[in-house]
C-alpha cells in the first residue's frame, strides 16, 4: 500500500533540491531579503530539517552526534566552501538517510517532540509543510534572480 505522506514528502524534497539547480554560485548565495534566506541557505536548512526530525527525533541519535546546529538561524548559514553541488549532495544524502530511518517505522509509531508524543505521520506532515513553505520562498527568490539576468543584458 502506497503511503501518501511519504510520496508527497518526496515531491517536496525534489522541489527543494531543484531550487538551485540552474543558479550560479553567486546567485545561489544572493540575499534578496533582510533575513538569512538565500536559495542555497534554504537547501542547507532543509538538510537540517531532515536531520532534526528523522536522524535525531525518529532515529534517536543525539543532535551533537548528528552534527546539526543548535539554532534554526544557524541552519541557514553557509560556510565559504559550501557550493551548490556540495550542499545539494548533503541534502540528498540526508534525504536518503531519512528514507532509510522512516522505512524502519510504521506511520503510527510514536516519538517524543518537546515533551509531547507525536506519530511518524505527524513528522511527515510537519516536514511537508516546512519543505513546501520553503520551496515557495525559494521559488520567489529564484524568479527574482532569473529576472535580474535579463535586466543585466544590454538592449540590442
Amino acid at each position: 500500500r502506497r503511503q501518501p505522506d511519504r510520496h508527497t514528502a518526496e515531491i517536496q524534497r525534489v522541489a527543494l533540491a531543484a531550487l538551485v539547480a540552474d543558479l550560479t554560485e553567486y546567485e545561489a548565495r544572493a540575499r534578496l531579503v533582510p533575513a538569512l534566506t538565500t536559495p542555497l541557505g534554504l537547501v542547507t536548512h532543509a538538510t537540517f530539517v531532515e536531520q532534526v526530525w528523522f536522524h535525531h527525533r525518529v532515529a534517536g541519535v543525539p543532535r551533537e552526534q548528528v552534527g546539526i546546529p543548535e539554532t534554526v538561524d544557524e541552519s541557514f548559514t553557509l560556510a565559504p566552501e559550501d557550493t551548490v553541488v556540495e550542499v545539494r549532495r548533503r541534502y540528498h544524502d540526508a534525504c536518503d538517510r531519512s528514507r532509510e530511518i522512516a522505512a524502519e517505522h510504521d506511520l503510527d509509531e510514536v516519538f517524543a517532540w518537546r515533551g509531547t508524543p507525536v506519530r511518524l505521520r505527524f513528522v511527515y506532515a510537519h516536514l511537508l509543510t516546512e519543505l513546501a513553505r520553503h520551496a515557495g520562498h525559494g521559488e520567489i527568490l529564484v524568479e527574482q534572480l532569473r529576472a535580474r539576468r535579463g535586466a543585466d543584458e544590454p538592449d540590442a
